[in-house]
């Protein structure tokens, strides 16, 4: 990582202040050069630090950004090269931002979506005490929703509904959304260096915020358009996202139910996933055995198969009723 054009380094005590807290925004930026300009211009003027990352933009995204820091002390920029992602970005800007001493980090993207004039709205809860996370949920604009694909609406359905189950956060509505803001004490715990590189990292903090009982809260606010285009290749996009949160709904399971504390809604998970499975196969064999082997109606291997499915599903929705339940009493961190 290198850092080019940054202004000389200042006391960690200086700086303009949000209700006594120093705020950073760190903002990842590949090939913006068109937009990232005006996002700059918006950042409050109570923000102390802007880390903005050129993620290897070919464009002049990057000269845009050192050009800003001239004439701005507060920006900071980070040149990655090459390209390694958007979550990647993240872990450099929260690196910087806790080695300089920052209260609470808000991360926007850099294609002007993101109005920063909301940003008071993600750093009250924090600095409340009433969280460590807020996430932004564009879900409640009928524009944002309008503008969506059926295609791109139902991959976002399923990846909130997957990252509901993998993160225990099951009030969580928008898990795609790059507008957030974490407490200082939050990104200490989490271990956020080893977070998914890329579009993914999303979900792997919400998971890690999770396995520490850290409380989260939904800001809503509307979606900004221009001249944006998204990146995301959603079909590849969804396969492994979904791989990403299976692995770590596992190892939220570990840490959180077995390691750090029991809790038998493991067991239920457990053995809901183990009957369903059961049932699906069992179910698979007997259509088999009735359509390509021409075996009379198997009544005894589709009723249990049938009801070792349904026991299954019953075991899982437990588990889940129980995980909604947990998410709700905390870990008395409030």
């Amino acid at each position: 990582m290198k850092v080019a054009g940054a202004p000389a380094a200042r006391s960690p005590t200086d700086g303009p202040r949000y209700r006594g807290k120093r705020i950073a925004v760190v903002i990842p930026a590949y090939n913006e050069e068109e937009l990232i300009q005006g996002t700059l211009d918006g950042i409050p003027d109570f923000v102390a630090r802007i880390y903005v990352v050129n993620d290897a933009s070919t464009d002049m995204t990057g000269a845009i950004i050192d050009d800003y820091a001239q004439h701005n002390p507060r920006v900071v920029p980070i040149h990655q090269n090459p390209n390694q992602g958007p979550g990647a970005a993240v872990i450099s800007g929260y690196s910087r931002a806790l080695s300089d001493g920052i209260d609470v980090v808000a991360t926007m993207d850099g294609d002007g979506q993101m109005d920063p004039q909301y940003l008071s709205k993600f750093l009250d809860p924090i600095v409340d005490g009433k969280c460590d996370f807020t996430l932004g949920n564009r879900l409640g604009s009928p524009e944002y929703r309008g503008r969506m694909s059926k295609w791109r609406f139902f991959g976002n359905a399923m990846l909130t509904f997957l990252t509901k189950i993998a993160s225990g956060y099951w009030s969580m509505m928008d898990p795609q959304n790059g507008y957030t803001a974490i407490s200082r004490r939050a990104l200490e715990s989490i271990e956020f260096k080893d977070m998914y590189p890329r579009y993914g990292y999303l979900n792997d903090r919400l998971v890690r915020l999770n396995i520490h009982g850290f409380r989260i809260q939904n800001i809503a606010h509307p979606a900004k358009y221009g001249n944006e285009k998204s990146t995301i290749k959603y079909g590849r996009y969804i396969v492994r996202v979904s791989n990403l949160l299976l692995r770590t709904f596992l190892r939220r399971l570990k840490m959180k139910y077995v390691i750090l504390s029991f809790h038998p809604l493991v067991l239920f998970y457990l053995f809901g996933s183990i009957l369903s499975a059961i049932g699906v196969v069992g179910g698979a064999i007997t259509l088999w055995e009735k359509l390509v082997w021409g075996y009379p109606v198997l009544f005894v291997h589709g009723a249990l198969s049938m009801l070792a499915f349904m026991m299954g599903v019953m075991f899982l929705s437990f588990a889940m009723l129980f995980d909604t339940v947990a998410e709700r009493q905390g870990y008395g961190w409030y």
